[in-house]
């Protein structure tokens, strides 16, 4: 029941009169400060979901580090020489055989630069031909390499594709431009194909070499329906006995694709021919092929360079 004395309500309120000034003032302060943290901490939750979490940062290994992705890793190019350059160069590439030493290199070139590489080699076709060894003539070897082509050297290239081309494929296989044959551009209807042979020439039977094909880059200018695939059949080690039969389609077999490269070498790191380089072509069964191939050799060619007027 509540009683009035001197206009102060006196009842259970004297209890709070008891405890004292100071109680109450700290027990009102920390009400107070726990409304105020609690608004705070409730009013925000969804203004801090939607913010990303930062990443703890840990300590990787070097293994770790190498499978991160590309786009996660930076590298800052070194000091160069004169000959150096001074930014990184990325070309994809995968290894398809040690024996022979085979390298695949998936877009290598723009569809864009295969079109002009086709354009101005179609005009000057013939048909292809062969080194000959000693006793063989044209008559006997007829047959064996049946595309036709042409050759052309990178200054002659007015659009700069060959330049660009051939600038690359000496990045890839680290052999300076001045050492490689001009491109020898090739076209390959239904039926047609190049039986196995190597680039390099072996002195006992072409006699003897001032300079040695050291390795051969193709770009594929064409995908091809069906058929036309590059192969190796000595690859592994494997077939290489007498009675192997050189016209035909065995072993490891590249299929074509527009843009994408193939390099292998003919020569081992000593200079002797590798005899797991033995390749041919396979006869197409469906559609074209165009191929772009480079011979690159163990020295300087002279013919590389325009001839001044």
């Amino acid at each position: 029941m509540k009683n009035f004395r001197g206009g102060k309500i006196v009842g259970n309120g004297g209890r709070w009169q008891s405890l004292g000034l100071p109680f109450v003032f700290l027990l009102c302060i920390s009400f107070f400060l726990a409304g105020f943290f609690g608004s705070a901490l409730f009013s925000q939750p969804d203004e801090w979901s939607m913010q990303p979490r930062p990443k703890p940062r840990v300590l990787e290994s070097v293994a770790e580090k190498s499978t991160a992705p590309e786009e996660d890793r930076r590298f800052d190019p070194l000091a160069h020489g004169k000959s150096g350059e001074g930014f990184l160069t990325s070309i994809p590439f995968q290894v398809l055989s040690l024996n022979p030493r085979a390298l695949y290199f998936p877009n290598f070139a723009t569809a864009e630069q295969c079109q002009s590489i086709i354009k101005m080699a179609k005009v000057e076709l013939r048909p292809s031909s062969l080194a000959l060894r000693e006793g063989e003539t044209e008559e006997s070897t007829k047959g064996i390499r049946t595309s036709s082509g042409m050759f052309i050297s990178s200054y002659e290239d007015k659009t700069g594709t060959l330049a660009r081309i051939e600038e690359k494929i000496s990045k890839a296989t680290m052999i300076p431009k001045s050492h490689g044959e001009p491109f020898n551009v090739l076209r390959y209807e239904i039926g047609q194909r190049y039986q196995s042979h190597y680039d390099a020439f072996s002195p006992s039977e072409y006699g003897p070499q001032k300079s040695q094909r050291v390795a051969s880059f193709l770009l594929y200018l064409s995908d091809v329906e069906e058929g036309g695939e590059t192969m190796f059949p000595f690859e592994g080690g494997v077939n290489m006995d007498s009675n192997y039969d050189y016209s035909k389609c065995i072993g490891l077999k590249v299929k074509p694709r527009r843009g994408d490269g193939l390099l292998f070498y003919s020569l081992f790191p000593n200079g002797t021919i590798d005899p797991t380089s033995l390749h041919g072509s396979c006869p197409v069964i469906k559609g074209q092929k165009w191929v772009a191939t480079k011979w690159i050799r163990d020295q300087e060619q002279e013919d590389y360079y325009p001839k001044s007027n």
